[in-house]
């Protein structure tokens, strides 16, 4: 189907706005509201307030119902052919509406959807769409934004066209010498009669033909026909991390010498192996994901999504080593996955937070049974022509996943996906204190014991100290060996970690030497780890072909779970919901793109960087007592002025990768180390 923009000339407005004729103003006119393009979040705009149902989680912005109202005029020729409106993402929930007539409802703000136009259009006149978002309070943990976040798009098809995303391409085998491509293409017949096309390929690479093939179908009326096409690229050039080789390849339905349809887009060639003695290879080739997750909001923008925006925040995750991203906790945006398609960015795209049990009142687990068959299909399908993507996650830290519940879906969905896309794998970030479920307790209290932690003189602190202090131990028992190996864990983690392809775990790492034991034909993947403990989690990736890579939280900042990574002074928690904040800070990127010294830190151990890096303590806050959690490095700057601290002490951090290093201070030798 040919897609054009359909961004320019909408309307908005806060609240629920009437969808039919007959409720007009005063004055005879609607109130549309404001003249607005998308994307647009709406949530962004609001007053961020420590009343917020969301609070810290949201980053005290609230949420709400919004109206966006589109009027233009239909052209007559789209009476003969197939209308879709396409969205890329409305937040949290979306009623479409034409004319006054109820055309959809998405239940999920983060899956993509079509709405067929036809029925309700009226060729050569005014037509009015409408779209209500309703974003209710508190719905997740992290910021979400609201509305009609993404793109927007009109889709034209006939008499014969190309089903929307009805193109479909994988590569077949591909070596030394060249690549098998198979293109699968949907052609979909309209009319009342049998339509004789021919279906053009043609295949560029540098803005050259590089392959060329075409072939005639019959088409019969109202039926939709599924054609295949092999073509060999001689001395194809494949894409992967380090050179991320992409091809336009058109797809053209030509009767006689008219074209009815075309279909456009870039695609890399690229196979995939993956096993527990060799680990994963890319075309043959061995890798270890380094990886970093990411939220989909853009900072100041909001979750608002443009394509210049997307690239920028892949060029830089890039750029600081990493060739790997996992799209926490939602499937990713197409703008996304096409940077990091140009980028070489790996991605492990992810279904959702919750399934059936609740993290927050408005959540997906109440409707996610009722969508979840869509939204896998529709994941899958958006995916799939996109050599970045190579693993599918079921979920993350699902509260239920230990039971036999989660077992039993961990099983279902993995079939689903396996279903539809039998080329990539399948992973579930898996937390080990929501697996252990009601055994927590008693592992927890095995491990204090085991590691001899005195509770009682911990507790025995006052004020905010000893919460942060408690938390801290509690923390480091749940991060140790014998927690993470514990027999009752071990259990609890059995079904739902071994239906999938790849054995994932949030916070740990300490298992995965075990794994290699336990199941030694099953890969292992740190799906979420602390980014202070990279040293140590990267030294066992590098040296167990079992354990895949990482993906450390987090490797850009994001908007929500506020005042996560801040390091606080006067005795504030970390997850304490402290107004004004409103970011985690918690990312080796800042929220402006800026790097911090811990980046310079993983580059380095990655093996991409050979120069030595150096970290500052701001001496305001040198030796200070401060809030430290699992997830937070250091409080320093990549820094070396400090106005009005002359004379104070600091502390300089230096990150190198060789064996030795010594400092200078104005050319004379602080030592060795």
């Amino acid at each position: 189907m040919i897609r054009n923009d359909f961004t320019r000339g909408w309307y908005f407005k806060k609240g629920v706005a009437a969808v039919t004729d007959g409720l007009f103003n005063p004055g005879g006119s609607k109130d549309y509201g404001s003249p607005i393009n998308l994307p647009h979040d709406a949530m962004i705009h609001e007053t961020p307030s420590p009343d917020a149902l969301g609070r810290n989680q949201s980053g005290f912005y609230p949420g709400g119902e919004y109206t966006y109202t589109k009027i233009f005029t239909a052209p007559q020729r789209w009476g003969e052919k197939e209308v879709y409106i396409y969205f890329g993402g409305v937040y949290q929930s979306a009623r479409v509406y034409l004319n006054g007539n109820h055309l959809k409802t998405n239940l999920y703000g983060y899956q993509e959807f079509y709405v067929r136009l036809n029925d309700y259009l009226n060729y050569n006149e005014e037509n009015i769409l409408t779209v209500i978002a309703n974003n209710p309070d508190p719905n997740s943990r992290w910021y979400t934004g609201s509305g009609i976040y993404r793109d927007v798009q009109i889709l034209e098809g006939g008499p014969v066209y190309i089903k929307e995303d009805g193109v479909r391409v994988q590569t077949i085998y591909a070596d030394g010498e060249g690549a098998v491509l198979r293109v699968e293409t949907k052609l979909a017949n309209i009319t009342r009669k049998r339509k004789k096309v021919a279906l053009h390929l043609e295949l560029k690479g540098s803005g050259r033909a590089v392959k060329e093939d075409r072939i005639e179908v019959t088409v019969y009326p109202g039926e939709v026909s599924s054609v295949k096409q092999n073509v060999y690229i001689k001395n194809a050039k494949l894409w992967s991390p380090d050179a991320p080789n992409l091809y336009e390849l058109k797809i053209e339905v030509l009767e006689g010498s008219e074209c009815l349809d075309s279909d456009i887009q870039n695609i890399g060639l690229r196979t995939l192996c993956l096993d527990a003695d060799h680990g994963l290879r890319i075309n043959g080739k061995p890798i270890k994901l380094k990886g970093s997750c990411i939220h989909h909001d853009y900072g100041i923008l909001g979750a608002a999504e443009f394509k210049t925006a997307a690239k920028r925040k892949a060029r830089l995750l890039k750029e600081a080593g990493f060739n790997a991203v996992r799209s926490a906790h939602n499937p990713m945006s197409r703008d996304m996955l096409c940077a990091c398609d140009e980028y070489g960015l790996l991605v492990m795209d992810e279904l959702s937070d919750i399934w059936f049990s609740q993290k927050n009142a408005n959540d997906f687990s109440n409707v996610f049974d009722l969508c979840r068959e869509e939204n896998v299909h529709q994941m899958v399908t958006k995916d799939f022509n996109h050599p970045s993507v190579i693993m599918y996650s079921i979920g993350n830290e699902i509260p239920e996943i230990g039971t036999e519940t989660g077992g039993r879906m961990s099983r279902k969905l993995c079939e689903e996906f396996y279903k539809l896309d039998s080329g990539r794998y399948t992973v579930s970030a898996i937390s080990g204190v929501l697996a252990a479920g009601d055994k927590l307790g008693q592992v927890v209290d095995d491990v204090i014991k085991a590691k001899g932690i005195d509770l009682k003189a911990v507790l025995e602190g006052s004020g905010a100290d000893t919460g942060i202090a408690l938390m801290n131990e509690m923390m480091s028992a749940m991060d140790s060996d014998e927690f993470t190996v514990h027999p009752m864990l071990t259990q609890a983690l059995e079904e739902a970690a071994q239906a999938c392809d790849i054995a994932g775990f949030n916070y740990l790492t300490g298992r995965h030497l075990a794994e290699k034991e336990l199941h030694p034909n099953k890969p292992v993947l740190g799906t979420e780890t602390y980014p202070a403990d990279i040293v140590r989690l990267w030294d066992i990736v590098k040296n167990n072909e079992n354990v895949i890579g990482d993906f450390t939280w987090t490797g850009y900042d994001y908007l929500g779970e506020a005042g996560a990574g801040i390091f606080y002074y006067d005795g504030t928690g970390n997850f304490d919901p402290v107004f004004p904040n409103r970011t985690a800070y918690l990312g080796d990127i800042d929220i402006t793109g800026q790097r911090r010294p811990i980046s310079y830190l993983r580059q380095i151990v990655y093996g991409n960087r050979s120069e030595p890096y150096i970290g500052v303590v701001l001496p305001s806050r040198y030796g200070l007592p401060v809030s430290k959690t699992a997830w937070m490095f250091k409080d320093n700057v990549s820094s070396w002025t400090f106005p009005g601290c002359g004379g104070m002490k600091t502390e300089v951090d230096v990150y190198s990768a060789d064996s030795e290093a010594e400092l200078f201070l104005n050319g004379k030798s602080l030592g060795r180390k």
